[in-house]
C-alpha cells in the first residue's frame, strides 16, 4: 500500500490520514467546494475536489472517488465513517477495481448491513437476541399476533434502519396497525426498503459495544466495551471505557459473543457489535456496524492500540500482531461529542462561524476535530466539531480531567453540547454509574443549563466574550487576557 485515499471529511479524515502518513503511506484527501480550506484537504500529500457541497454530488459519488484513484495511482481506500463506510456496493467495486478497501467484505456487510439477516447469523451462534422475531413481517394481521405473543410494550424497527429512523415503540394493541404503518413508510422513505421486525421493548436498557477487529487468516479478538447509554434522539453524546457495571465474567461473555457475531458473517478488519443491557444485566444482540466508529478512541487510549493502524495492516493482509490473552484495560477513557447544536433548544444544530476556537490541553486529553478558528460550520454535513477524550487512572479521575477539560474548551460563535456534557458528568446517575439511554428523557431540563450570574459576573463574562472576538478578529496581536475564573462553556455563548 503505497497511496491512501480518504473517502471522508473533517475530523475522521485528518485522524485516518495521520496515522497513514506515521506507516510511510501517503495521502490523499478528498474534499467538496464548501470544505476546499479545510484542515483535511491542506494536510494531505494531495487533495482533488471531488463536487459541490450536497454530499449526493460529493463524499458519496463512488464512482468519481474510484475514478480519481485509477487516474492518480491511488491503491487503498479508507471510508471513515458515515458516507460510504458501510455501503456493500462501494466496497465490491472498489475491489473488482482492484483498490485495496480498508474494512470489511462486501459479504460480511450485506449480511450485517440487514438487521434481519444479522440476527439470523448471530441465532446460529447462540447469540443472545431480545425476543422477538429475526425475520421480515408485513402482514398487519400476522404482526398483531406475534406482538401479543410476545407482550406490550413492543418494538417496530425498520431492517435497513439506523440513528432512530423506522422505529417504533408500541405500548398498546389498539396502536399497533398505526404505528407499524408509520415505520413502514419512514423506512421506505429513509433507507428504499420498507421491511421490519418486531421484537420485546427493553423499557431501561443500557447501551453497550463491544470492538472488534479480525484479519484474513481467521483471527479475530475483542478490545473490550463502550458505554453508549447517553443519548438523544438514538444518537451518542457520551461514551465511555471501560463500562461502571460490568463485571470480568460479563465482559468475557460479552466479548466472546462479540467474536461469535464475527465468525457468523467472517468478518475481518474493526467493526462493533452493539449490545443493549436491561435492569438485570441480561444483555442481547442489537447490530453491528462494519466501520469504525465516532467513539474509538476511547478503546484507542484504554488499549494503547491505534485501531487505525490495525486496520491497514489487516487489510494489506497481516496478521494481528497479538492474541486476546495479550489485551488489558489500562485507566479509563471518556469521550464526549462536541456539536454545533444548542441543548436548550431540543439539541437543534446551531450553525454558524467559530469566531473563537480554542481547544483544551493537558496530559491525558486530546482533541480530535477538523476545524479551526474562523471557520464556519457547513450546514450540508453533520454538526459535530470536535470529539474531546480523556484518559484518566480511573473513572473518578477521568470525570474529573473531562471536566476541566469542558472548562477550558473555547467555543464563540455557535452553541455547542458542551455544556450537557459538563452536567452529564457531574449528575448523581452518571457519576454512580446508575444511568441507562432514557438520561435525557429522565433528568435532563433545558432550564438545567441556565447559569445563575450575577450583574459583575455577567458584566465580566461579556467583556471576556468580547476581548475574545476582537482577538480573533485582528489575529490576536495584543496582549492575551486572562480568562476569569469559571466555566467557558458558559460564557462563551454565541455573539
Amino acid at each position: 500500500m503505497q497511496k491512501l485515499l480518504v473517502a471522508n471529511r473533517g475530523e475522521i479524515a485528518l485522524r485516518i490520514m495521520r496515522s497513514a502518513r506515521e506507516m510511510g503511506i501517503r495521502t490523499v484527501a478528498i474534499y467538496s467546494e464548501v470544505d476546499a480550506n479545510s484542515p483535511h484537504a491542506r494536510f494531505a500529500d494531495e487533495a482533488y475536489c471531488i463536487g459541490p457541497a450536497p454530499s449526493s454530488q460529493s463524499y458519496l459519488r463512488g464512482d468519481k472517488i474510484i475514478e480519481l484513484c485509477l487516474q492518480h495511482q491511488i491503491d487503498a481506500i479508507h471510508p471513515g465513517y458515515g458516507f460510504l463506510s458501510e455501503n456493500s456496493d462501494f466496497a465490491r467495486k472498489v475491489r473488482e477495481a482492484g483498490i485495496t478497501f480498508v474494512g470489511p467484505s462486501p459479504e460480511s456487510m450485506d449480511m450485517m448491513g440487514s438487521k434481519i439477516a444479522a440476527k439470523k447469523a448471530a441465532k446460529e451462534f447462540n447469540v443472545p437476541l431480545v425476543p422477538g422475531i429475526a425475520e421480515a413481517i408485513s402482514d398487519v394481521e400476522e404482526a398483531k399476533k406475534v406482538a401479543v405473543s410476545i407482550g406490550f410494550p413492543i418494538l417496530i424497527k425498520a431492517s435497513a434502519g439506523g440513528g432512530g429512523k423506522g422505529m417504533r415503540v408500541v405500548d398498546r394493541l389498539e396502536d399497533f396497525e398505526e404505528q407499524m404503518d408509520r415505520a413502514v413508510s419512514e423506512a421506505v422513505a429513509s433507507f428504499g426498503d420498507g421491511s421490519v421486525f418486531i421484537e420485546k421493548f427493553v423499557g431501561s436498557p443500557r447501551h453497550v459495544e463491544i470492538q472488534v477487529i479480525g484479519d484474513q487468516h481467521g483471527n479475530v479478538v475483542y478490545l473490550f466495551e463502550r458505554e453508549c447509554s447517553i443519548q438523544r434522539r438514538h444518537q451518542k453524546l457520551v461514551e465511555e471505557a471501560p463500562s461502571a457495571i460490568l463485571t470480568e465474567e460479563l465482559r468475557k461473555k460479552m466479548g466472546e459473543a462479540a467474536v461469535n457475531v464475527c465468525k457468523a458473517c467472517h468478518y475481518f478488519n474493526a467493526g462493533t457489535v452493539e449490545f443493549l443491557m436491561d435492569e438485570n444485566l441480561n444483555f442481547y444482540f442489537l447490530e453491528m456496524n462494519t466501520r469504525l466508529q465516532v467513539e474509538h478512541p476511547v478503546t484507542e487510549l484504554i488499549t494503547g492500540l491505534d485501531l487505525v493502524k490495525l486496520q491497514i495492516a489487516v487489510a494489506r493482509g497481516e496478521k494481528l500482531p497479538f492474541a486476546q490473552s495479550d489485551l488489558q484495560i489500562n485507566g479509563h477513557a471518556i469521550e464526549v461529542r462536541v456539536c454545533a447544536e444548542d441543548p436548550m433548544n431540543n439539541f437543534l444544530p446551531d450553525i454558524g462561524k467559530l469566531k473563537v476556537y480554542r481547544r483544551p490541553q493537558g496530559h491525558g486529553i486530546r482533541v480530535d476535530d477538523g476545524f479551526e478558528e474562523g471557520m464556519d460550520i457547513p450546514i450540508q454535513y453533520d454538526p459535530m466539531i470536535a470529539k474531546l477524550i480523556v484518559h484518566g487512572k480511573d473513572r473518578s479521575d477521568a470525570i474529573a480531567k473531562m471536566r476541566r477539560a469542558i472548562r477550558d474548551y473555547e467555543i464563540v460563535g455557535v452553541e455547542t453540547t458542551l455544556g450537557f456534557c459538563d452536567y452529564v458528568l457531574q449528575h448523581p446517575a452518571f457519576v454512580s454509574g446508575q444511568f441507562d439511554t432514557n438520561f435525557v428523557k429522565i433528568h435532563f431540563k433545558p432550564e438545567d443549563l441556565v447559569q445563575e450570574l450575577s450583574e459583575e459576573e455577567s458584566h465580566a463574562a461579556a467583556v471576556i466574550s468580547a476581548i475574545r472576538f476582537a482577538e480573533a478578529q485582528i489575529g490576536a496581536q495584543g496582549k492575551r487576557v486572562d480568562p476569569a475564573q469559571g466555566s467557558n462553556w458558559k460564557r462563551n455563548r454565541t455573539l
